[in-house]
C-alpha cells in the first residue's frame, strides 16, 4: 500500500509585507510631545539640526518645537516605516532633556536593548547640607574622574543632575553603574568602589 506524498498538497505559506506605522494605528496619526525645561532651551537651539536629521531623515517621523507650549512634538507620517520609532525618538529627546549629549543619546534610535533610568539621592539616603554636597562631590570625583571610571568600566553614559541622577545604558549595565553611586553614596571610599567594579567587570569580560 502506497502512502501518497501530502508534501506537495499543502499550502504555500503566505509571504506578508510588515505593516506600515499608519497601517497598525488604524491610519491615525500618532502624537508624543516632550516638555522642555528651561536650562536646557539653549542647548535644544544649538544642536536642533542634530537631532532634527536623525529623527526626521532616518526614522520618518516628523518634529517640531512649540515655542508657546516649550514642548518638541512628534507625530507620525504615512512612511514611518514602524510605529515603535515614534517612541524611540521621544526617548531620544527626552534623554538629551535629562543632560545628555546629542552623540550618546542618539545611540537610543540605533539600539533596542539600551534604556535611561533616574533616581534622587535621597532615594538611597536622606542627605542635607555639607553632607549631601560631600555625596554629590564623591560621585564625580576630582575633576569627574570617579564619574569617567564608572562610565567606562560600565559602558554607560551618567548625567549627575543636582540631586538627581540619570544613567543610560544596557539594563545589566546601568545595575552594576547604579549599584557603583548608590556604594559611594552611602559613604564608601572611592578607592574601594573602583576594586569591586574592576572585579564586577572582569566577571562580566568572562561571561562574554
Amino acid at each position: 500500500m502506497e502512502v501518497e506524498n501530502t508534501s506537495s498538497s499543502l499550502p504555500v505559506k503566505p509571504n506578508f509585507q510588515p505593516l506600515k506605522a499608519h497601517e497598525i494605528s488604524s491610519g491615525q496619526v500618532q502624537f508624543r510631545k516632550v516638555p522642555v525645561p528651561p536650562h536646557r532651551y539653549t542647548p535644544l537651539k544649538k544642536a536642533w539640526m542634530e537631532i532634527y536629521t536623525p529623527i526626521y531623515d532616518q526614522m520618518k517621523i516628523d518634529i517640531r518645537m512649540n515655542l508657546k507650549g516649550r514642548k518638541v512634538e512628534l507625530k507620525t507620517r504615512p512612511d514611518t516605516p514602524d510605529i515603535s520609532n515614534l517612541q524611540k525618538c521621544a526617548d531620544f529627546v527626552h534623554a538629551f532633556m535629562l543632560g545628555f549629549d546629542v552623540c550618546d543619546a542618539v545611540s537610543l534610535l540605533r539600539l533596542d536593548e539600551l534604556y535611561v533610568e533616574s533616581f534622587e539621592i535621597k532615594d538611597v539616603k536622606t542627605l542635607r547640607g555639607d553632607h549631601l554636597s560631600r555625596a554629590i562631590g564623591r560621585l564625580s570625583g576630582k575633576g569627574g574622574k570617579t564619574k569617567f571610571a564608572i562610565e567606562n568600566s560600565t559602558r554607560t553614559r551618567i548625567v549627575i543632575a543636582d540631586t538627581k541622577i540619570h544613567i543610560l545604558g544596557s539594563f545589566a549595565n546601568i545595575k552594576i553603574a547604579r549599584d557603583s553611586l548608590c556604594s559611594l553614596i552611602l559613604g564608601s571610599p572611592a578607592g574601594k568602589v573602583y576594586s569591586k567594579l574592576r572585579a564586577v567587570t572582569a566577571r562580566l569580560a568572562e561571561r562574554f
